[in-house]
């Protein structure tokens, strides 16, 4: 009866067939072009998304053992809003949170609040999105305790430097040491943890940079990568003869050391402003010797002074004799 109707309508408006496909067309076409003006348009509404919290909380696992439903009040576009409301049962996304932006509540429950939840409204809502306002003040998740241990990190170098270019002390690392996680028993056997190898060849500069640390299977670290720097100087090298004195001899005894002097060289920063090897005594202990197998010391040196790298000291051990 309804298709009769249509056929009349039809036959008053003169329309043929091909007339009537086109009419439907250009409906269809004028409705699309409606739904999308009015989807591209901006509407303030409520969006609301599961979370799982991320975040390095010593000593707590770093995945939240809960979701949260985190809702707020946004300004978006009409697809946003259709896209958000329609989606159902989701999985809960997972959002890093900065370590600093959680707040203890009590044992293993931390909270972030309304103002904090401000910086992560693109990685939850998405992008296209302009916060009005969250409906809770603050949102609580629970990071379950976990046995940990801190270790320090230890670098794997393979260093080389170009002629009179010396490193000014060790590689520094930040961090120098990292949490480790996991079963206790796997804990016990470690005791520091290792970089992937840093080659720095020919070097005649300082150096820096960060690497990966090596991952312990079966083990969460707090950080899987550190920064490192090497201070590197060119030096000059100072020659000379020293003569290697007693201390601590006790009255009454009579100890001798031989050989009687050493040939020093010593690695000074360049340029050198002055000779700095005058102002450096090597010396032998009694007490040392007491402690000697067989009468065979290694002298000690008063302070290095400042631009003095390093030295080298021949022979590097000395035969004391004691005079009874």
């Amino acid at each position: 009866m309804l298709r009769d109707r249509f056929r009349r309508l039809f036959a008053k408006l003169n329309l043929d067939g091909r007339d009537i496909t086109v009419l439907m067309m250009s409906l269809l076409l004028a409705f699309f072009i409606w739904l999308i003006h009015n989807l591209s348009l901006n509407y303030s509404d409520t969006m609301s998304v599961p979370v799982v919290a991320e975040c390095n909380i010593e000593g707590h696992t770093n995945i939240s053992s809960n979701s949260v439903m985190v809702a707020a009040r946004c300004r978006t576009s009409g697809y946003n809003l259709l896209r958000n409301r329609f989606r159902g049962e989701r999985r809960a996304l997972h959002v890093k949170f900065a370590a600093e932006d959680m707040q203890q509540s009590e044992g293993e429950v931390y909270y972030v609040t309304a103002a904090q939840l401000g910086n992560y409204v693109n990685e939850i809502f998405g992008d296209g999105i302009s916060l009005e306002s969250f409906l809770s003040d603050r949102v609580h998740f629970r990071f379950p305790y976990e046995n940990n241990k801190k270790v320090p990190v230890q670098p794997v170098q393979v260093l080389s430097f170009r002629q009179q270019y010396m490193a000014l002390g060790p590689m520094a690392l930040k961090p120098d040491s990292v949490t480790v996680y996991g079963d206790p028993h796997r804990l016990a056997s470690i005791d520091r943890v290792y970089t992937r190898t840093i080659e720095l060849p020919n070097l005649k500069a300082n150096a820096h940079g960060s690497v990966k640390i090596e991952p312990i299977s079966g083990l969460r670290m707090s950080d899987t990568e550190t920064s490192y720097s090497l201070e590197v100087t060119r030096f000059v090298e100072l020659s000379t003869d020293v003569p290697i004195s007693l201390r601590n001899v006790p009255a009454g005894r009579k100890l001798s050391v031989y050989p009687s002097t050493a040939k020093v060289v010593y690695r000074c920063i360049f340029p050198l402003m002055q000779d700095p090897t005058n102002e450096v005594r090597f010396h032998i202990d009694y007490r040392d010797f007491e402690k000697s197998i067989e009468g065979k010391c290694v002298p000690s040196h008063s302070a290095l002074p400042q631009g003095v790298i390093d030295y080298t000291i021949e022979p590097e051990v000395f035969e004391c004799v004691e005079e009874r």
